[in-house]
């Protein structure tokens, strides 16, 4: 994997769970900010068998988190929201930690 469609994929992650993280956005925004999540983990995937790969796991749980944060959010608004809240720290971290400086 390039590390230039690495940084792309890290950066659609990360302002997806940006977006999240902030909620004061509508629901089609929210929702464009879990799928760009779910998109920027699945991009990833392949530079998880790296050497240095000890962020991507990170990101995925945080990725896992916010889907299912969102899901308890229509059940219960306090609980899917901590969830949700958890999960997207987690992205923005891991997306933080794997991003590459050297291209």
């Amino acid at each position: 994997m390039s590390a230039r469609l690495l940084q792309a994929a890290l950066l659609v992650a990360g302002a997806g769970a940006v977006v999240i993280l902030l909620g004061v956005f509508g629901t089609g925004v929210e929702v464009a900010g879990l799928v760009a999540i779910v998109v920027g983990t699945i991009l990833t995937a392949p530079a998880a068998r790296g050497a240095e790969s000890g962020w991507w796991p990170l990101l995925a749980v945080g990725t896992i988190l916010s889907v299912l944060g969102a899901l308890l959010a229509l059940a219960t608004d306090s609980v899917g929201g901590l969830v949700a809240l958890v999960g997207g720290i987690m992205v923005v971290t891991g997306a933080a930690f794997g991003f590459p400086t050297r291209t």
